[in-house]
């Protein structure tokens, strides 16, 4: 044992607890002392292979049940594209919450931190949740946020958009669309969004005005709603919004629920109808940009989204800095035309 502690470089106390396959030892360390008691014929190759191959890495990723076909979609991918995340030893799956809900969220984080190796989650802005982040920090189960980040936390990562340059770029499509009309007498723009109790949906909130009061101060905006991504109510949000002004010139959805928007668009008629720009390229705002109701959508690559979940946690596992090998997710902008 003093042999395989030398040529391993590791103390006599780490081959001890490696042997008698005790826990608490990383699996780096694990594999270099196997190797070593391998090649000094202290144990069997076979068994040293299958001492050094480590146990899957169990990941859960909390996505907000609900109306959110793009939310929905995500966990659908994660459910049957298990043959992806083979290269790197980790089983994923799906657990759905409740949205909009920090004292569900942050039950569920505690709940799911006793049976996995690393959660993956959409945050909600809120204490509770915060506070669960770090009780599972401080039990070594790392947490990822997904879509939208949590400020000020103990989260390892995190995997999305630049919300407010998400913002920004709703903004300039918007006047882009309406061409002179940004820069006329007093233009009216809305905001609906899913909740600004996602740092997300604030970000886009924050970088579409700011974006207007920078280029086109003339452009005033009516005001944020919020639908809880549910199709009715963005549908009476819309349809009041069209209703009190009769000149509005462009809606900004920053959430899900797109169709319930485009049938309160469709009811006034192709006269009235506003610039509609949204997020997430989903069978439902994809029927809207070949109709011509919607104009453009902001998406992501969800399956590389969650491709860089499971980077980070693999790269967690093995000692390497987080996002070592992750791609910064970048935005699209998808038209009627260039529908993929």
């Amino acid at each position: 044992m003093e042999e395989v502690a030398q040529r391993a470089e590791v103390s006599l106390a780490t081959v001890d607890r490696v042997l008698h396959g005790r826990t608490g030892v990383r699996a780096s360390t694990v594999q270099r002392v196997m190797r070593a008691a391998a090649d000094l014929g202290y144990v069997a190759q076979a068994e040293a292979w299958a001492a050094m191959a480590p146990k899957p890495l169990r990941l859960s990723f909390l996505i907000p049940e609900g109306p959110n076909r793009f939310l929905r979609m995500l966990g659908d991918l994660i459910g049957y594209s298990h043959e992806h995340w083979a290269p790197f030893n980790v089983r994923c799956q799906a657990e759905y919450v409740e949205s909009f809900n920090p004292e569900a969220l942050a039950r569920q984080l505690l709940k799911h931190g006793k049976k996995c190796d690393g959660i993956a989650f959409m945050a909600l802005e809120h204490p509770m949740v915060r506070e669960a982040v770090a009780s599972l920090a401080e039990q070594g189960v790392p947490t990822v946020t997904l879509i939208s980040d949590l400020s000020n936390s103990s989260r390892a990562a995190y995997v999305g958009l630049d919300n407010r340059a998400a913002g920004r770029t709703a903004a300039y499509l918007i006047a882009r669309f309406m061409g002179p009309a940004a820069r006329g007498r007093h233009p009216k723009v809305a905001m609906i969004a899913g909740s600004l109790s996602y740092r997300a949906h604030e970000e886009r909130e924050a970088g579409f005005l700011h974006l207007f009061e920078e280029q086109y101060p003339g452009v005033h905006v009516v005001g944020a709603r919020e639908g809880q991504d549910d199709e009715e109510k963005n549908y009476r949000q819309a349809r009041t919004l069209l209703e009190q002004h009769g000149d509005l010139a462009g809606i900004y959805n920053i959430g899900g629920g797109a169709a319930g928007i485009g049938r309160a668009i469709k009811e006034v008629g192709a006269s009235r109808k506003p610039v509609f720009i949204g997020h997430g390229l989903t069978p439902d705002t994809r029927a809207l940009l070949i109709d011509g109701t919607m104009d453009a959508v902001i998406t992501q690559n969800p399956q590389g989204a969650v491709m860089n979940c499971v980077r980070i946690f693999a790269n967690l596992r093995d000692g390497r800095e987080p996002t070592s090998g992750v791609e910064q997710v970048r935005s699209q902008v998808i038209f009627r035309e260039n529908l993929p």
